[in-house]
């Protein structure tokens, strides 16, 4: 018989962020506590009273320990994405099946010197920035179907 547990649980209301350079390629990073090859773009929760924009903004200074950026589009809608069965219980007290994302393409402004993954709750062990054409070909296997889908709602505002 099917488990059918993780159907029951809610979707963890979050952000993700497509960070850009000045030449339009993409901030990823390789989760520090993951053991596939798979990277993947910043993303993180929205606390309690805080708007979507305001949670992008934290967890990219979070996250790529900077905050030298400004919000350039948000995306129309809300995405979501369902983790891996095996992934479920291991994240958030296992209290969610996926994330529910509000999305917002970010131009940072800052220089590669500006950008230190070793904050204070580190999630990356290392970076790069990526071609936007590339970025399916390297991102975690879960995400691509969300990933498809913010590229197509944000490559329009880059072109």
């Amino acid at each position: 018989m099917k488990d059918e547990t993780d159907l029951k649980l809610p979707f963890r209301p979050g952000v993700g962020m497509m960070i850009v350079d000045k030449d339009n390629r993409v901030f990823v990073g390789k989760r520090i506590d993951s053991k596939a090859n798979g990277w993947q773009m910043p993303q993180g929760g929205i606390d309690i009273g805080e708007t979507p924009s305001s949670a992008a903004l934290r967890e990219m200074h979070e996250e790529m320990g900077s905050d030298k950026g400004y919000i350039i589009a948000e995306s129309s809608k809300w995405y979501s994405y369902r983790l891996p069965k095996f992934l479920i219980s291991k994240l958030w007290d296992g209290k969610y099946c996926g994330q529910r994302q509000k999305w917002f393409l970010i131009r940072f402004t800052g220089e590669d010197s500006d950008i230190n993954i070793h904050t204070k709750h580190p999630e990356f062990d290392s970076w790069r920035w990526i071609e936007i054409k590339d970025l399916l070909d390297n991102i975690i296997p879960f995400k691509h179907k969300l990933y498809s889908k913010v590229i197509a709602e944000f490559k329009g505002v880059l072109d």
